[in-house]
């Protein structure tokens, strides 16, 4: 009879939890399915009544229009660049700062690490003005080297990847120098081919973070032909204030990426954080 009550209190537990999850997803799914919808309107439609707005005609004019009115090649060109470029370098930093300070001995390693974890309290907006001002001495603003450098230092990354180094066997690291591998060639043979889900969430954090990111390329880029896609897109919307279809059409192909990328790794950020011991 107990057995009966305990296998029942769990079916309970577990239907309630999935239908919390279901119920949280299908919030999460409105505002994109609204968007999705509305862009697939003709312009001028009415999207604000939900009657109106699943009931035909469907088409792809809105797409056709924000590709002839707006620089939308050159701004997804843009964010691809950048998103890309910090993406790699901030993987390729961050994964040889974790290898030093998880695995080489050296004086003031835990300081430098505190150091690095220090940046993780520190709040972008305090960091605006001295770069903004470093950059315009450089003579890099409008240029794609002021949309890159500032994002490359990612401590965050350090911090998944330093945790995951910890991890690995010190009997693989001997195992190597016994082979003849230098600290470069531990890193590179070991360290890395074992990390790969750990480096894959942290790459995919960076990536989704460069593509939305605002604040900095609003500040680094006033050139249209420079801006990237959550920039421009505001500007592009503000000559539309009356019409819902074409800035959903544009949000949503700005979006595309982003969303594309989470769905398709999703597995690899989970994995990844398991792997490295971080819950929450």
């Amino acid at each position: 009879m107990n057995q009966i009550k305990n296998f029942s209190r769990r079916n309970l537990n577990k239907a309630i939890i999935y239908g919390v999850s279901y119920l949280l997803a299908l919030v999460w799914l409105l505002p994109l399915l609204w968007m999705i919808i509305t862009a697939l309107k003709p312009e001028g439609s009415v999207v604000t009544v939900l009657s109106e707005l699943i009931k035909p005609p469907f088409s792809l004019s809105s797409f056709i229009k924000v590709n002839r009115t707006a620089m939308m090649g050159q701004w997804t060109i843009n964010s691809f660049l950048v998103a890309i470029i910090q993406t790699s370098s901030t993987i390729i930093f961050s994964s040889l700062a974790a290898y030093a300070i998880s695995q080489i001995k050296f004086k003031g390693k835990t300081i430098v690490f505190a150091v690095i974890m220090a940046g993780l309290m520190v709040p972008v907006e305090s960091t605006i003005v001295p770069l903004f001002q470093m950059l315009v001495d450089f003579g890099w603003i409008n240029t794609y080297k002021a949309l890159i450098f500032p994002g490359i230092a990612m401590p965050l990354g350090v911090f998944v990847l330093k945790q995951f180094y910890d991890g690995i066997p010190k009997e693989l690291v001997e195992a190597g120098r016994i082979d003849g591998l230098n600290v470069f060639g531990s890193w590179w043979h070991i360290f890395v081919p074992l990390s790969r889900s750990a480096t894959a969430s942290v790459g995919i954090f960076i990536f989704i973070q460069s593509w939305n990111n605002f604040l900095w390329p609003l500040l680094a880029a006033s050139e249209s032909k420079m801006m990237t896609l959550p920039v421009a897109i505001p500007t592009f919307q503000s000559s539309f204030t009356t019409d819902f279809t074409v800035p959903m059409a544009a949000n949503l192909l700005a979006s595309l990426p982003a969303l594309l990328v989470f769905i398709l790794l999703q597995k690899n950020i989970v994995k990844g954080i398991a792997m490295t011991g971080i819950k929450g």
